[in-house]
């Protein structure tokens, strides 16, 4: 279905680029060894990890080692961490010697992507050669409410180079820093994009949990594609000061974890009002600081659920048939299902001209005032970026054009333009969109397959996809939940819960609720590609 992810091809945001690296990495007897990999802290969540600490039999430095030790030796396989923090070690033995728990994620190590600042010796740089070098001298907003919660920064993950923005082709998890991610439960699979390292990690059990961003799509589907949990919230319930933007009326910070659970604890972390993101002052009222007091293991019963058929389902038969067996599981445990509920401007979403206007105009805006405050030597807009990349084209562009970047540049919308696309994305995704099925049928939540199974990666003609669930909520800057749901031919698939802005309790919600019956959740083989489908 051509229409399906049109947006996210026409102009910047979430096509990626070619890899650049082997596609089998380390060879299959290192593939053999890292699935049968398997350690005492596997899968373990937050909570589990938390009552081993209490009980004096693992402390913050052990667990950063352990983890640390585990990038080591599996990570070859999936170049999943573009960069590991050479004082995570240290940072896990300051907190150890603090005495009482910091916070919720005390000892907790956790990977973020590289779109987040850390005022570190690690890089930020977005998976960019022209960034390298770039250390800032303060934390992202995200980074530093995590340290205060007592994480420990293990390190970055892979992304696709820009977040998806330097290439109109879909090449899941490239970028020329950190060559390209694959997926774990297939290694010749995409991890898909852009928050596609996060995903990837989480999965593998790299970290106990991980930070995504989101555009359009780019925590859900690898959350999907990884057999992970993403949330990506409403716009402005967490702080994004501090992380290198893409479309600022869209762009969400939130988590990828193993569990809901666990993902509502990082979300309880990471939301509040952030004076570098004005966005964030609509938040006042809304946010919370634990939303595992909204977790109910029946929290499907009585609740209101609606299928949107039109566009979300029919492009996967896989897709459909797990995201049916999940409906079906939903009705069982006393969810009321109405079936359809189609958002009335499905079709229209899709391929809105708006938001290539919406799109090309914040993405060039805000990138330029990004470059342009940047600390170090570097590119100062988008037109120095695109002739470093040039300069650079033995690595930058040996697989894959910069036709996102250029076509960018080259377009030039009036802010009239700008505030008139915006306005009409807005009312079609929200009042008439979202918020009108959500009404008609006083629904709580949308549900829908996330996206269909992994597709290959594809060196030469880029990744194909055949639809997913995330333009409506990316529009409307609404939020969604993925949550595992099954598997084809071994590849995972998700189903999202999407709802009206600030309706993270009740996803989250209805997430555990389902992820409790369906117990979906399974840790990776590593398989090789002449292995099964």
């Amino acid at each position: 279905m051509e229409g399906i992810r049109a947006t996210r091809r026409k102009v910047l945001a979430l096509g990626t680029t070619a890899a650049a690296t082997p596609l089998l990495g380390p060879g299959p007897a290192r593939a053999r060894e890292a699935g049968a990999a398997a350690g005492e802290f596997d899968e373990l969540g937050i909570g589990e990890l938390r009552g081993l600490m209490a009980a004096g039999r693992l402390d913050a430095e052990r667990l950063t080692r352990y983890y640390l030790e585990r990038i080591e030796r599996i990570d070859p396989l999936l170049h999943a961490v573009i960069e590991v923090n050479p004082d995570a070690l240290r940072e896990a033995a300051r907190l150890d010697a603090g005495g009482r728990p910091r916070g919720p994620l005390h000892g907790m190590p956790v990977l973020l992507k590289d779109l987040v600042e850390t005022a570190d010796r690690m890089h930020t740089t977005a998976g960019s050669l022209a960034l390298e070098g770039l250390r800032p001298s303060r934390d992202a907003t995200v980074a530093a409410r995590l340290r205060a919660a007592g994480a420990v920064i293990l390190g970055k993950t892979n992304l696709s180079e820009w977040a998806g923005g330097l290439s109109l082709t879909h090449h899941a998890g490239w970028s020329a820093r950190g060559g390209q991610t694959r997926n774990p439960y297939k290694l010749d699979r995409s991890p898909n994009e852009s928050s596609s390292g996060t995903g990837a990690a989480v999965a593998a059990n790299l970290c106990v949990a991980g930070i995504g961003t989101e555009t359009n799509g780019s925590i859900i589907d690898p959350s999907s594609a990884n057999c992970v949990v993403g949330v990506k919230p409403t716009v402005g319930l967490v702080g994004r000061g501090g992380v290198i933007p893409g479309v600022p009326s869209q762009d969400s910070v939130g988590p990828m974890a193993r569990t809901v659970r666990d993902a509502a604890i990082m979300l309880g972390a990471l939301v509040g009002v952030d004076a570098r993101d004005p966005a964030t002052a609509a938040s006042r009222g809304h946010f919370h600081r634990d939303y595992t007091r909204f977790l109910d293991p029946d929290g499907l019963r009585g609740a209101r659920v609606g299928v949107p058929r039109n566009v979300y389902f029919g492009y996967s038969d896989h897709a459909d048939d797990i995201a049916e067996r999940a409906i079906g599981a939903m009705r069982a445990a006393g969810a009321v299902v109405v079936d359809p509920a189609d958002i009335p401007t499905a079709g229209q979403l899709e391929d809105l001209p708006g938001s290539t206007v919406v799109q090309a105009y914040e993405f060039k805006h805000a990138l330029n005032a990004y470059l342009a405050a940047a600390d170090g030597e570097l590119p100062r807009d988008l037109q120095e970026l695109i002739a470093f990349n040039r300069e650079h084209a033995d690595r930058e562009l040996r697989y894959v054009r910069q036709d996102g970047l250029e076509a960018v540049e080259r377009l030039d919308f009036s802010r009239r333009e700008y505030e008139e696309a915006l306005a009409v994305n807005r009312r079609l995704s929200r009042a008439e969109g979202i918020d009108a099925v959500l009404r008609r049928h006083r629904l709580d939540a949308l549900v829908m397959p996330t996206t269909g199974p992994p597709a290959k990666i594809d060196l030469i003609r880029g990744d194909t996809y055949g639809g997913g669930a995330s333009t409506p909520a990316a529009l409307a800057g609404y939020p969604a939940v993925s949550v595992p749901a099954g598997f084809a031919f071994g590849l995972p698939v998700g189903v999202t819960f999407m709802g009206t802005a600030w309706s993270e309790p009740v996803l989250l919600r209805l997430a555990h609720a389902y992820e409790r019956i369906s117990r979906a959740r399974r840790v990776p083989g590593y398989r090789r590609p002449d292995v099964g489908f």
